[in-house]
């Protein structure tokens, strides 16, 4: 029999895995294999969370998030909104680089990207958007938070997690581990194509009062605007940015 967490846990999973599939909405079978559950019962679980408000469903049968998240979200935005803060500085890096900006939030063992600022170059990387949900460790943002754990979780994390079966060879403990280690030593994450080939990014953390990384902000673009001559143009920019933006919401 399940337990209540059982059910609770379940219940974050679906919800997690519609907001996945924001803003066109995923199919029951997409939900299911997002949120790793059989389709009758995440079928069942999406029927029941429509009738709270939590999921609405489209005319084509897709799920979306529904209307009663948006008021709870409302009412907890006060403690936990920090876009409004973000905003000026993610504005700020699309308009001095040219690529687009993000403000990506760490939510335990996932970063969800909170805002997306486009720049002025006219081909753009459409691998980040508002919304999604990527484990820590995989794409810049994910990246630098990980590296700025300390030792001891970021073990744990790669203990209990397997991103190899999701993001290929690339992602596994070893490559991981490397990767921790060069953002470290460069202070900035480099995602260099490894979600979609040709995309690139670049990250950097945010800091909580404790001086954890809760936060990112993060650079996408095309490989070719990304050479090594430009990253170390683009790392500064960005770093310095990190840092503003930490000392803005220790002032919140």
């Amino acid at each position: 029999m399940d337990t209540p967490g059982d059910v609770v846990g379940r219940i974050g999973a679906v919800l997690r895995a519609v907001s996945a599939h924001e803003p066109t909405g995923g199919s029951t079978s997409a939900v299911a294999r997002s949120a790793g559950l059989a389709r009758p019962t995440a079928h069942r679980m999406l029927t029941s969370l429509l009738g709270e408000g939590l999921v609405d469903r489209a005319a084509d049968g897709r799920w979306l998030l529904g209307p009663e998240l948006y008021l709870l979200g409302s009412a907890a935005s006060s403690r936990y909104d920090v876009t409004e803060v973000a905003q000026p500085f993610v504005r700020q890096l699309s308009l001095a680089t040219g690529e687009s900006a993000f403000f990506s939030a760490r939510r335990g063992d996932e970063t969800v990207c909170l805002l997306r600022e486009d720049g002025s170059f006219p081909i753009r990387s459409h691998v980040l958007h508002e919304g999604i949900r990527f484990p820590l460790g995989v794409a810049s943002a994910g990246m630098v938070v990980l590296a700025y754990l300390t030792d001891a979780e970021v073990e744990a994390y790669l203990a209990r997690t397997d991103l190899v079966a999701t993001y290929g060879g690339n992602h596994d403990a070893a490559a991981v581990r490397q990767r921790i280690a060069d953002t470290r030593s460069h202070g900035y994450a480099l995602n260099p194509g490894l979600l979609v080939e040709g995309s690139w990014g670049m990250g950097a953390a945010v800091f909580d009062r404790d001086e954890r990384p809760q936060w990112a902000l993060s650079l996408t673009g095309i490989e070719q605007r990304f050479t090594a001559g430009r990253r170390r143009e683009l790392g500064p920019l960005l770093l310095r940015a990190a840092h503003e933006l930490t000392l803005a919401l220790r002032r919140r």
